[in-house]
């Protein structure tokens, strides 16, 4: 019997776990598996060994694991596949297939231009657009976040789009900002979190924008966030994964 392993990142801050399993519950309603479980890979439970140890409680012997991830980082090639292959060690009778992360997805790039209508903001005519994600010294994932950005920018606009990161990667979010701060250019600055949930770098950035010495305009947007659009995304991974005849845990591209 088949069954469908969700795999979020997992938060500090309980709403973002909250978030998490409200959008997987609402994905779950369109899959047409039985067995259906949802874990986090840190900061919460239940954990990826007890979600998969309640698919075959249920009568699983194939587990399709896919990661509610936007991009194949270092969580997507080395975290979640360690866990895995132990429990193939463990129960090596059940196939596990390991599916795809969210990644460059059409519906993403307009979720991001939803965000910012959304604002309420008369966009100016020299407005600029900065896009900030978790970040990762992956340069895969480094490569999908500049091609995110492009696409973005074919779909829009906006005068300037720049992507930058909270952590592992360069330009930093707190380097790009005051970049576009000093740009003569521009009068006006959208920032975008391409992340899926609020939480402690939200938070970071509210207050890093508050602190600007600037009579530009700076307006934080929310989060990418379980968007109904993103709902189709993952439904396509989940698809794309159930429709693969050989059963693996490595990470495909």
């Amino acid at each position: 019997m088949k069954a469908v392993l969700y795999i979020c990142h997992g938060s500090r801050v309980k709403e973002g776990c909250e978030q998490a399993i409200q959008f997987v519950q609402q994905v779950q309603k369109e899959i047409s598996i039985p067995i259906q479980e949802i874990a986090f890979l840190e900061w919460a439970r239940p954990t990826i060994q007890d979600a998969f140890l309640r698919c075959l409680q249920k009568g699983a012997d194939e587990v399709y694991v896919i990661p509610i991830l936007l991009f194949a980082a270092g969580h997507v090639k080395t975290d979640i596949p360690k866990i895995l292959l132990q429990l193939q060690v463990c129960y090596p009778s059940v196939s596990i297939l390991y599916g795809k992360p969210i990644g460059i997805h059409n519906s993403v790039a307009e979720i991001l231009k939803e965000r910012i209508k959304e604002t309420g903001v008369a966009i100016k005519e020299n407005a600029g657009v900065l896009l900030v994600a978790r970040g990762s010294r992956d340069k895969d994932m480094q490569h999908d976040f500049r091609e995110l950005a492009h696409c973005f920018k074919q779909k829009t606009e906006y005068f300037y789009v720049k992507t930058s990161y909270l952590t592992g990667a360069s330009p930093s979010f707190e380097e790009a900002l005051e970049e576009m701060v000093r740009d003569s250019r521009l009068n006006q600055i959208f920032v975008l979190p391409y992340l899926l949930f609020t939480g402690l770098l939200m938070k970071g950035m509210e207050k890093k924008i508050h602190d600007l010495d600037t009579e530009k305009d700076v307006i934080l947007c929310r989060y990418l966030g379980y968007d109904p659009l993103l709902k189709k995304a993952v439904q396509d991974r989940v698809e794309h994964a159930l429709k693969m005849g050989e059963i693996h845990v490595s990470y495909y591209g």
